[in-house]
């Protein structure tokens, strides 16, 4: 048995067909029922009707096919690793974060964990918070920095740190009344044009039933104007004066000099959004694992500075 016909086993029975198995690999149909007859005489057993149109597979065959698909897998991963170590990589570190959080302090604490393991991949995947959820939930990412807006922490495999607490900031062009203020309450923007920064692409998550109480408590129902998950969008909106809009301080803090736009604190003991760093207890990456270890030595990414950070290495 070799990959080769592996594979041609794999595409004839996803085609149902032998001659489009061969288009597939640019060779002969001969080539491709060749190959998978010497597989049959390997097993023992016949993998395909042959007298059907299109051609279908036998009991064995449908074993067989989940078994080929699995050992190509094996290979593939096991090609990839050699290829890794070949390259000095020993492991990857797949990382989500919420849309904003990039201008947070995440990118110091990743960049001195990459200095002490420089044979880990770590890729970075920018996202709404529910496509985050969602991914992580389906193994697509190993740890998520994210607000948590679908209620993840509820979930039973899912453990998770709070990373921070981000201050909340009411975003303004110059021209505003409010703009030379040091502080607004959420109560002082009744009647405001607000263009919402969503914490996800859906209109009734966990998160806006939320932000929305926060509306209520203050006493009113706030005019949105419109909403989005993208923070850019946001502030190119206020910045061309067509409303305000509430954000997270990560998203304003290290915006030097923003063309047309104020930035101003939201009083409130409650007016903050909380990060968390979240990860699935299952999940047994080496990479994932030497990160947490990291973390959990790590203060607050709010209080946290280069400095201290690299202190921990």
């Amino acid at each position: 048995m070799n990959r080769n016909q592996l594979k041609y086993f794999v595409a004839a029975a996803e085609n149902q067909s032998f001659s489009k198995a061969a288009e597939q690999f640019y060779i002969s149909q001969t080539a491709v029922t060749q190959q998978i007859k010497l597989l049959e005489e390997m097993l023992g057993c016949t993998l395909f009707n042959r007298n059907t149109r299109p051609v279908t597979l036998t009991p064995s065959g449908k074993v067989f096919l989940i078994e080929a698909k699995a050992i190509l897998e094996r290979m593939n991963r096991a090609a990839d690793r050699v290829h890794d170590a070949a390259t000095g990589l020993i492991g990857t570190l797949r990382v989500g974060y919420v849309c904003g959080y990039e201008r947070s302090n995440l990118s110091v604490l990743m960049r001195h964990f990459h200095q002490k393991n420089s044979n880990v991949l770590i890729t970075f995947y920018r996202c709404s918070t529910d496509v985050l959820a969602a991914g992580l939930m389906h193994h697509e990412y190993d740890i998520i920095f994210t607000w948590d807006s679908t209620n993840l922490k509820k979930q039973p495999d899912i453990a998770y740190k709070t990373v921070e607490k981000a201050r909340l900031v009411v975003a303004l062009y110059p021209g505003h009344p409010f703009a030379q203020r040091n502080q607004l309450s959420r109560w002082e923007l009744r009647g405001e044009n607000i263009l919402y920064m969503s914490p996800d692409a859906s209109n009734d998550s966990y998160g806006d039933s939320l932000f929305m109480r926060r509306y209520k408590d203050a006493g009113y129902k706030p005019n949105i104007l419109f909403r989005s998950a993208d923070t850019e969008s946001i502030l190119m909106m206020v910045a061309a004066e067509e409303g305000i809009s509430i954000l997270p301080d990560y998203c304003t803090d290290k915006l030097y000099n923003a063309d047309n736009l104020v930035f101003i604190p939201l009083a409130g003991e409650d007016e903050d959004e909380e990060i968390i760093a979240a990860w699935q207890n299952s999940n047994e990456n080496p990479a994932l694992h030497s990160f947490l270890d990291i973390l959990e030595k790590t203060p607050s990414l709010r209080e946290t500075e280069s400095e201290k950070i690299s202190l921990l290495f």
